[in-house]
C-alpha cells in the first residue's frame, strides 16, 4: 500500500508540475506576443509622430521662407515706390520752375507756327494759366500777328497751373504742354529705369554676398590647425643608451693637510 500511495503521490506531483509548466509557458508566450504587439504599436505611433513632426516642421519652414520672401518683396516695392514718388516730386517741381515766362515767350510761338503749317489746323486756340495771361499776352500777340489774323485766340485757363495747351477751337485735337503732363512723361520714362537700376543693384548685392561667403569659406579652410608631426628622437634615445653621467668639476684649490 505504501508503494502504491507513493507512486500516486509522485504521479500527482508530476502531472501538477507538468500542467503548471505548460500553463506557465502559455502565459509567457501570450505575454511575449502581447509585448511584441505593444512594441509594434508603439513603433508605429512613434513613426507617425515623427513623420507628422517632420511634415509640420517643413510646412512651418516653408511658410517662414515665404513670409520672409514676401516681406522682402514688399520692402523693395515700398522703397521703389518711395524713390519714384520722390523723383516725380522733383520732376514736377523742376518742370514747373523751367516753365518761366521767358521760356514760354519763345516756346509758344514756335509750337504754334509748327502746328499752323498743318492743313487740319485752320483755327487754333492757345490756353495759358490765368495768372500768366496778362504777362504773356502782349508778347505773344506781337510774335503771332499773322496767326492771330487767321483766327488764333489766346485765352486764360484756370485749370492750368503752369505751361500751356494748343488745340483747335472745336476741341477735336490739342497738344498738352502743361507742366503736369510734361512731368508725367518724364516720370513715365524714369520709373521703369528706376526699377531696372534697382534690379541691377539687387543682383550686384547678391553677387557680393556670394563672393563674401566664398571668401569666408576659403579663409576658414586656411586657418584650420596643421597636422602635428611627432618630434624626432635623439640618437641616444633611439639606440636605447642612457646619456653619459657628467663628472663633477674638479676644485681648483688643493686640500690642506691636517697639522
Amino acid at each position: 500500500m505504501d508503494v502504491q500511495l507513493q507512486e500516486l503521490i509522485d504521479k500527482i506531483k508530476k502531472d501538477g508540475v507538468a500542467s503548471a509548466e505548460a500553463q506557465a509557458k502559455k502565459i509567457i508566450a501570450e505575454a511575449e506576443k502581447k509585448a511584441i504587439s505593444i512594441i509594434n504599436d508603439a513603433e508605429e505611433k512613434a513613426d507617425s509622430i515623427i513623420k507628422s513632426a517632420k511634415a509640420e516642421t517643413a510646412r512651418m519652414e516653408k511658410a517662414s521662407e515665404d513670409a520672409i520672401t514676401q516681406a522682402g518683396r514688399n520692402l523693395i516695392i515700398t522703397f521703389r515706390d518711395g524713390i519714384n514718388k520722390e523723383l516725380s516730386a522733383i520732376i514736377n517741381e523742376q518742370t514747373d520752375k523751367a516753365y518761366d515766362k521767358d521760356l514760354l515767350k519763345k516756346l509758344i510761338p514756335e509750337t504754334v507756327k509748327a502746328w499752323a503749317d498743318k492743313k487740319e489746323a485752320e483755327s487754333l486756340s492757345v490756353l495759358l494759366p490765368s495768372k500768366d495771361l496778362k504777362a504773356l499776352e502782349t508778347s505773344l500777340k506781337s510774335a503771332l500777328k499773322a496767326q492771330i489774323k487767321k483766327g488764333l485766340e489766346i485765352k486764360g485757363d484756370a485749370s492750368l497751373s503752369s505751361g500751356f495747351r494748343i488745340g483747335t477751337k472745336n476741341g477735336e485735337a490739342f497738344y498738352d504742354f502743361s507742366a503736369e503732363e510734361v512731368a508725367g512723361l518724364f516720370s513715365a520714362y524714369l520709373n521703369p529705369k528706376t526699377t531696372e537700376l534697382m534690379k541691377k543693384a539687387a543682383a550686384s548685392l547678391n553677387a557680393d554676398n556670394t563672393a563674401e561667403e566664398s571668401g569666408a569659406a576659403v579663409k576658414e579652410e586656411k586657418i584650420l590647425p596643421a597636422e602635428k608631426k611627432p618630434a624626432k628622437k635623439s640618437a641616444s634615445a633611439a639606440s636605447g643608451k642612457k646619456p653619459a653621467a657628467k663628472k663633477p668639476a674638479e676644485k681648483n684649490s688643493a686640500k690642506k693637510g691636517k697639522k
